[in-house]
């Protein structure tokens, strides 16, 4: 495959678009089954890419920070046709839940949500889906003593140090213990791969990426433009989350819940519901945006927490042969994954415990609600609706 883009026509850009708003309304249970979904659809149906070509944009993504799922979709439009096809990729897969996040909140506007029972149940949902991840996570990314000495330390510094920038520091700490821990890793054997996507088009992206971090809260500082805050915010929510749409829980709950943009029952509420939309968790910026300024803050937010993400792949893509055959980055990437998950252990505690398990029938109706995702497998949408129906009994007790 050539550096230029794929010039596949109208016909297959429409295509791009049509099979990646199937799985935007189809793909239920987080980032770890949308890959498996993008497999069947991409690799076995459609043979747009290959396994070994799969595996390594899969191994590509989980290695950047942001939504690992959506980045694999952009990814793979971006393959088939260039920026544009990631860009169709990306639509498909994410307008169907952006769409349906912005109507609940609208929906909830004006209304004494606080008092509701299905509400309550929801944070309770929120228990059983956050502690799901934590255990999956823990068992696939801290099993050795050395990185769950890094998830007891990150766990800590994020409950102890409830700052702006405690995850920034903690991910960044556990990435050099990781080096130093890690550093004789074997050296990956990779054959070449190639991206239609130029290296001067990729550093272009990562200098954007950069500037817009440094960039956005200058400006925040000197205008006092909500939306230019909303802007800053979200983009570097997007762009400091490692591990998926669950870590960008407690980002963005600093950002806007202490400063009164929310409050805690409006975001629990929002958040519960990203639980029972397909597509990816990070569309729960588009409800939080749309509580704050209707459905054109819905957009924004969309379009702030996942700039990072496009400009991350894209950006990375010509770059990602070099990346990957280094032994000292798979070593920081060791110790930057086994932060994540103290950072989830620390999420799961405050707010979303805190202020959800409230009495022993509580505590009883979340393991059942865990029960039903961990060991029954049942489809969250299921388990949403549980809980929602289970809190409005609850209540009424």
């Amino acid at each position: 495959m050539d550096k230029t883009t794929k010039k596949i026509g109208l016909n297959g850009l429409l295509e791009i678009l049509l099979v990646s708003t199937r799985l935007g309304l189809t793909s239920f249970g987080g980032p770890i089954a949308h890959l498996g979904y993008f497999h069947e659809e991409y690799v076995r149906r459609k043979k747009w890419l290959n396994e070994k070509d799969y595996a390594d944009l899969v191994a590509l993504c989980q290695f950047l920070p942001g939504p690992a799922s959506s980045q694999v979709g952009i990814g793979i439009g971006a393959m088939r046709a260039g920026v544009l096809g990631g860009i169709l990729a990306f639509v498909g897969f994410t307008l169907p839940s952006v769409l349906a996040l912005i109507i609940f909140a609208l929906v909830l506007q004006g209304l004494q949500i606080e008092e509701a029972g299905w509400i309550h149940g929801l944070k309770l949902v929120a228990v059983a889906v956050v502690a799901h991840a934590v255990v999956g996570m823990a068992q696939k990314l801290a099993p050795d003593l050395q990185r769950k000495a890094i998830v007891l330390i990150a766990l800590a510094a994020t409950l102890l140090w409830q700052e702006a920038f405690t995850q920034v520091g903690v991910i960044l700490l556990a990435g050099i213990a990781g080096y130093i821990l890690y550093k004789e890793q074997k050296k990956s054997d990779h054959s070449p791969l190639s991206f239609p996507i130029s290296r001067k088009l990729g550093a272009i992206c990562l200098t954007l990426f950069f500037g817009l971090l440094v960039a956005l809260p200058l400006l925040r500082e000197v205008f006092s433009f909500n939306w230019l805050a909303m802007m800053d915010s979200f983009y570097r929510a997007g762009s400091l989350v490692f591990g998926g749409g669950h870590v960008v829980l407690p980002l963005l709950e600093r950002e806007f819940v202490p400063s009164g943009w929310l409050s805690e029952e409006q975001f629990l509420a929002g958040y519960g519901a990203a639980q029972a939309v397909p597509g990816p968790l990070f569309t729960f910026a588009a409800y939080i945006g749309a509580v704050i300024s209707g459905w054109q803050g819905g957009l924004l937010a969309t379009f702030a927490i996942f700039l990072p993400a496009f400009l991350l792949i894209l950006g990375a893509l010509p770059f990602w042969d070099a990346i990957r055959r280094n032994p000292h980055i798979q070593g920081a990437l060791m110790g930057v994954n086994a932060a994540v998950v103290g950072i989830l252990i620390a999420a799961l505690y405050h707010p979303i415990w805190t202020s959800s398990v409230l009495k022993p029938i509580d505590f009883v109706f979340a393991a059942i609600l865990f029960s039903m995702l961990t060991y029954w497998k049942l489809p969250p949408w299921i388990v949403v609706l549980t809980g929602a129906v289970g809190g409005i009994v609850l209540f009424s007790l």
